[in-house]
């Protein structure tokens, strides 16, 4: 729920900076690794966002793919979740690259 709200809070911020009176749809980019479940999300921002600029707006969720850097072959590799291991020499010694993200990648607005 507190996603949610901080969602709401940088839109409405962003309203008046922008100049915007009603948002139709946001769109999220949203990593494995950043810990959100989708579905649950879902369902607070159509709470959160009653009374709001955003009330009835869809929201439209891109799946980023996480990726990292293995230490000991120096290749980068595609992770599901933050402890799997290389898939190319089975090493757990990973620096994630990508996969944390949770942005606003774009509104509809009017």
């Amino acid at each position: 729920m507190s996603v949610c709200e901080g969602i709401i809070q940088v839109l409405e911020d962003q309203a008046i900076s922008q100049n915007y009176t009603k948002i139709k749809t946001v769109w999220l980019e949203i990593g494995p690794l950043a810990m959100i479940e989708n579905d649950s999300l879902r369902f607070c921002f159509d709470a959160v966002t009653r009374n709001t600029l955003a009330e009835g707006a869809q929201l439209e969720i891109i799946e980023l793919a996480g990726q990292a850097w293995c230490l000991q072959c120096a290749q980068t590799v595609e992770i599901k979740k933050r402890y799997d291991a290389c898939t190319a020499c089975g090493s757990y010694q990973l620096q994630v690259t990508q996969g944390e993200e949770l942005r606003i990648k774009e509104l509809e607005v009017e």
